[in-house]
């Protein structure tokens, strides 16, 4: 059976690229893309911001207090989709078979690619130079056999990197991993691991089948797999996303509705910058709610009309949370997520993603 190859493009902070590109006064200074205002966050910071601590999702008060200098510009998202589609349009040159994860990034699968070019790496540095020649942008590419490699190595050696782990060299790539690099592992999952002994890939691989499935349940067979380089997951073309949301756990239970309000106001201005980066439009809105105890429960508004402001987010979020009883259980997590897609531009994207920090 013929190796797959597979290479996972995803360029270098996109969105402050683009306006650096369209306006080369802001290079050289801490720049990042999102709204400046009390309820802002980071949609996307360059390397120089970067160099301060500020990255995406911190809110844009935050971002001002670690870089005094700090340029913050109003995003652009129809022009980030423009130029979305030109590198697209270079990805089709080379093969159909592209899976799309945001505007900025993809996988390639280039197994059988339309030119014939028999290395995968030679492939990836020909996306990377024309990116470049027409966009005046620059991407990283990872290369390997399976998406959950070609992911990492994409962002081994960012800005402007390129990365091949083969797979005779696979394992002991994997073993140097910390497990916070891992696929799926976020802040909770690694203390969870941390608290077993494990901080690297290698460590990973020793224990038993049993014990992930026992502390992590279906993800301890992902994280089985991924120990050993295995990774069957195809390159999925088509893809029609249903929600799009985001959700935060909280250190500290919410104890007060004036808390949670405020909570709210975040997620809902962080809903709001995903729905126009990743161009997806829903009439429903969804509360997610979990108490101190784990009891967890879910309240919908159904709208006659796309909901897609912060305004009208934030709107239906009072009035859900008024539902609730807000204030009478200590709450530990609170998302939000819209729904029933109304019309989605582009149909190649994941069917739901949520963020949890």
């Amino acid at each position: 059976m013929q190796q797959r190859k597979i290479i996972h493009v995803d360029m270098d902070a996109f969105f402050v690229s683009v306006e650096e590109h369209d306006n080369p006064d802001l290079k050289g200074h801490p720049v990042v893309v999102g709204h400046d205002g009390p309820r802002g966050v980071v949609a996307t910071a360059n390397y120089t911001a970067r160099k301060f601590g500020i990255h995406s999702a911190l809110p844009i008060v935050t971002a001002h207090r670690l870089c005094k200098d700090l340029i913050v510009v109003e995003g652009r998202y129809s022009r980030y989709k423009e130029i979305s589609e030109q590198i697209r349009n270079i990805f089709r040159e080379y093969t159909d078979m592209i899976e799309p994860l945001s505007l900025d990034e993809a996988f390639l699968d280039v197994t059988r690619n339309k030119k014939g070019i028999p290395l995968a790496v030679d492939i990836a540095s020909e996306i990377k130079r024309r990116i470049f020649e027409d966009t005046g942008l620059t991407a990283s590419a990872g290369v390997s056999y399976c998406k959950f490699l070609a992911k990492i190595a994409s962002d081994y050696r960012k800005p402007d990197g390129l990365c091949t782990i083969h797979p005779d060299r696979a394992l002991g790539f994997i073993d140097r991993l910390k497990v916070e690099q891992f696929w799926g592992v976020g802040e909770k999952t690694a203390q969870h691991l941390h608290k077993m002994g494990v901080f690297t890939g290698r460590e990973l691989r020793e224990v038993p089948l049993e014990t992930l499935r026992r502390e992590f349940g279906k993800s301890g067979q992902i994280f089985y797999d991924f120990a050993r380089g295995i990774d069957d997951r195809p390159v999925v073309t088509e893809f029609i996303r249903k929600s799009l949301g985001c959700e935060r756990t909280y250190p500290k239970d919410l104890e007060s509705c004036a808390e949670m309000l405020e909570e709210l106001s975040h997620l809902a201005n962080e809903l709001t910058e995903r729905l126009k980066k990743h161009g997806f439009t829903g009439s429903s809105l969804v509360l997610k709610i979990k108490y101190s105890d784990f009891r967890q429960t879910t309240h919908c508004r159904s709208c006659n009309k796309p909901v897609e402001t912060f305004e009208e987010i934030f709107s239906i979020t009072r009035e859900l949370l008024n539902e609730v009883d807000a204030g009478q259980h200590p709450v530990r997590l609170l998302g939000l997520s819209v729904t029933n897609p109304v019309q989605t531009e582009d149909p190649c994207f994941p069917q739901q993603m949520t963020f949890d920090w």
